[in-house]
């Protein structure tokens, strides 16, 4: 073999390599978050979000305790988060005194879920301390009333209020698309795609719908870029109750498998021009 064949081996090579880098990184910035944060290492700083607490709606489920000295004291009262299993209510009906919705999450196993039902007129009932209204409070508002009621009754105690079904769905270009109890109020949209598995390379990051349900029974349809790092100080980064997402497919599914596609070509295309070259000489 001469060295002019070495020399057209080696270029072809070359362009191969060029071919697979170029398309390679077009690929690459359809997949990345952030793309505005640069990776030369300079620091970047993100406003800071106003964070707003979760307001109570009507059939939400509030897990509150009461915690004192003396735990049987206030075992009646506890008593009331009751659980119950699948879509059938909890022992007592269907009142406000204690009922769960059990949800699943993803491909996860059923969880369950217990406390006080919030009914449609915005009330609770605890045993003991009665029927009083939740709807519109938040958690450490509504911890302020439940002490407030049941100072009557005890003394150095504790009160814990959770919001027990925070759901949010999660559907489209994602590795596990389902319905998610979010463990904390403080819950981001980045987290719930975490719990999803992450978007796969099929999804629009950079066209992300958001379906949120306002206080009213309304919904608000909102378009969020994750390529962006504005995301991360947007008043729409921290969910809310019952959120959809929904992460659209990009067209045919095929622009973000360009890498792929080129790397089989590229090596096809080299196994192909080196068949033809030797059957060439073999003539």
């Amino acid at each position: 073999m001469t060295r002019k064949h070495l020399r057209n081996y080696l270029r072809f090579f070359i362009l191969v390599f060029l071919v697979q880098s170029i398309f390679s990184c077009n690929s690459t910035k359809k997949i990345k978050y952030f793309q505005d944060i640069r990776d030369s290492g300079q620091v970047k700083n993100i406003p800071k979000v106003d964070y707003l607490p979760i307001t109570i709606r009507t059939g939400d489920i509030l897990n509150i305790s009461i915690q004192t000295m003396n735990p049987t004291s206030s075992s009646m009262i506890n008593s009331g988060n009751l659980t119950a299993v699948g879509p059938s209510s909890a022992p007592g009906g269907t009142g406000s005194s204690g009922i769960l919705a059990a949800l699943s999450g993803g491909n996860q196993n059923q969880q369950q879920i217990t406390g006080f039902l919030v009914d449609e007129d915005g009330f609770i009932e605890m045993p003991l301390l009665g029927k009083f209204k939740a709807a519109g409070y938040t958690t450490d508002q509504l911890k302020a009333i439940v002490a407030g009621l049941a100072a009557k009754y005890f003394k150095d105690m504790t009160v814990v209020v959770r919001l027990t079904n925070f759901k949010v769905s999660v559907i489209g270009e994602v590795l596990k698309p389902g319905q998610y109890i979010m463990p904390a109020e403080k819950e981001s949209i980045m987290d719930a795609i975490t719990m999803a598995g992450d978007l796969t390379i099929f999804g629009k990051r950079e066209n992300v719908l958001l379906i949120r349900e306002n206080l009213d029974g309304t919904k608000t349809t909102y378009r969020l870029n994750l390529k962006n790092s504005d995301i991360l100080s947007s008043p729409l980064y921290y969910l809310r109750q019952n959120d959809l997402i929904y992460v659209e497919p990009r067209k045919a599914k095929s622009d973000a498998n360009d890498a792929a596609q080129a790397r089989y070509a590229g090596i096809i295309g080299a196994i192909l021009s080196v068949l033809i070259i030797f059957a060439s000489r073999l003539k």
